[in-house]
């Protein structure tokens, strides 16, 4: 087997291949709601988590916080995301979604669901599940727990 075909079967290349093909596909997808990849991700993250902060938001959304200030300013100017003026307990300012925010998050949850589904077909509930969870061990494998 050639080198190039051996790295084309790494776990960690093809995990590569699936995140940016799955980005890919919600952008186009995405596009039709009006949101990003991005957006989308913190629509969901404050519908899970209301109240939370742009540190815990970034942490959640796999982002730094410039990019999540990036994110939440153009979330705020289309009015989807209200930031209190001032913090409730220390410098954290909470961010909530409104009306108009959910109403969004609901559209594009059903783009994403149709986007996993384009990924995961021809796999039946139990390798679906299966996946699931060798992902999620292969998470907790590298998450450092010092």
């Amino acid at each position: 087997m050639s080198q190039a075909r051996h790295t084309e079967l790494r776990p960690g290349y093809l995990v590569k291949r699936v995140q940016q093909l799955l980005r890919h596909a919600s952008d186009e997808e995405l596009r039709h709601t009006g949101l990003s990849v991005a957006q989308y991700a913190v629509l969901n993250a404050l519908s899970e988590h209301p109240g939370a902060s742009s540190a815990e938001l970034a942490r959640l959304c796999f982002v730094t916080r410039q990019s999540l200030q990036d994110v939440l300013s153009g979330l705020r100017g289309n009015g989807l995301v209200v930031v209190a003026d001032k913090a409730v307990t220390g410098r954290a300012r909470p961010a909530r979604l409104t009306d108009l925010g959910r109403q969004r998050l609901e559209q594009a949850e059903k783009v994403m669901t149709a986007v996993e589904g384009r990924m995961l077909a021809g796999l039946g509930p139990d390798d679906r599940g299966r996946l699931t969870m060798l992902l999620i061990r292969c998470a907790e494998n590298l998450t450092d727990l010092s």
